[in-house]
Parts: C-alpha cells; structure tokens; sequence
C-alpha cells in the first residue's frame, strides 16, 4: 500500500505518536520509518484521498504536536510515496540535507502575512497624484474624452496600480525582516498586492507580533493585514 508522509524529523525527536490520528475516513494510523539519523512520521495513504476540512485538520494536528517537541520538517497536505522503504531511501540519500535544515529551523516557527490596499483608496491617491490621470477621469465625466479615452485611463491605472503595488509590498515586509531569519515570497492572489512568510526564532515572536502590530497601525484603514501563525514551516523545508 502507498505511503502518506507527514514530516521529518531527527532520529533524537520523542515522536510522540499516541492518541494522533491519521488523515483517511477511518483516521489511519500513525507510525515511524527509521534511518540512521532521521525518522518519517507515516501512515498508510488513503484511496482517493482530497483536501477535505477533516484531513486538512487531521495532517496539520500532527505537525503541531510533533512541532511542540522539537524541530520539524514539515511536508504539504497529499505527499505519498510508494512504500516504507521509498521513505527510507529518501531519508539514507538526503540525510545531510534534511540534517541542515533541522538546523537552520530549529526553534522557530513561520508566520505567514497577506496585504491588500482598499481598491477605492488606491484610485483616489491614483487621481491625486497624477495629472494625466486626472484629466482623462475629467474628460470622460464631462463627456468631452473621446472612445479611446477609456481606454487610456484603464491602461494608465493599471500601470499605477502594478507600481504602486510593488512598492508597498516593499514598505510593508521591509520593518519586519529585521527579526526574521529568512523569507520567502509567493505570489499575492485575489486583491492581495503580498504574500510573505517570515521564519521567526521564538525568542523573537513577541518583538515580531509588536512589528507587526505597530505596522498595521501607522498603515491605516485603507490596508487590509492578515497575519498567518505560528505555523510549522512549511515555506522554509
């Protein structure tokens, strides 16, 4: 039977797999597949198994309780494998390089953060700030643009907005790096302008959560912060 695998952790980690369910309908159970200085947190992977709210929280309660006894490797929701010894294969040619990121993540934790800017908000400094823009709103609302006018002022905004945003995403991580040990972007969906996660020592999380705070603060209503953790650290495996 394939094998669902949760995470990866040091050999010397307790593993304290009692009372933790699986994902799959029944919960599966959980075990360990042992190498030489690592161990894979396993079960036996599920038919047709889907990102389903019981599951999604079922492999996210094992992470957290594996991350409260010491540092983790955490996989994402789905990666199977073939069989055991697959896992143990893996663990053999790639120990030194699941050894070193053990290392760098131990003791932190990632947090994740998205950003929008109020779309109304962000047109109205748009208007404000540049004249050519400003006009062509003008022109059409008085009705003396002509039928290209439209069409310029969706192409220039678009172009604001794009810089702008950039540029905010910029203002927005650059006070927070400060008390993170890495970060890593990813690609801002929806009418979000950011999406960051930040790997934060746990000795820090309270001057970061402070940032953080005091950023959202100074930013205003118009900003829209969403602020992800503590997570296992997913973005950083």
């Amino acid at each position: 039977m394939a094998v669902y695998v949760y995470s990866i952790v040091a050999r010397t980690h307790p593993l304290e797999l009692d009372g933790l369910a699986g994902v799959g309908d029944p919960p599966t159970a959980l075990r360990a597949v042992h190498a030489a200085e690592l161990s894979a947190v396993v079960s036996d992977a599920p038919e047709g198994l889907r990102p389903k709210r019981r599951d999604l929280g079922a492999h996210q309660a094992v992470q957290e309780s594996l991350m409260a006894d010491g540092t983790i490797l955490p996989l994402q929701f789905g990666f199977t494998t073939t069989d055991d010894d697959a896992v143990r294969a893996v663990l053999d040619e790639r120990t030194e390089e699941f050894l070193e990121r053990l290392r760098a993540l131990d003791g932190c934790v990632e947090y994740n953060l998205k950003a929008a800017h109020e779309e109304s908000a962000l047109l109205r400094q748009i208007l404000r700030d540049s004249e050519e823009a400003r006009q062509l709103n003008e022109e059409i609302r008085s009705g003396r643009g002509g039928p290209e006018a439209p069409l310029a002022l969706g192409e220039l905004v678009s172009r604001e907005v794009r810089v702008r945003q950039e540029r905010m995403a910029d203002a927005v991580a650059e006070p927070l790096t400060e008390f993170a040990q890495e970060q890593q972007r990813s690609q801002p969906s929806g009418d979000d302008f950011l999406n960051i996660s930040f790997l934060v020592d746990r000795e820090k999380q309270e001057a970061f959560l402070s940032a953080e705070h005091g950023l959202a603060e100074r930013l205003g209503p118009d900003f829209d912060l969403r602020l992800y953790g503590p997570l296992a650290p997913y973005s950083f495996v």
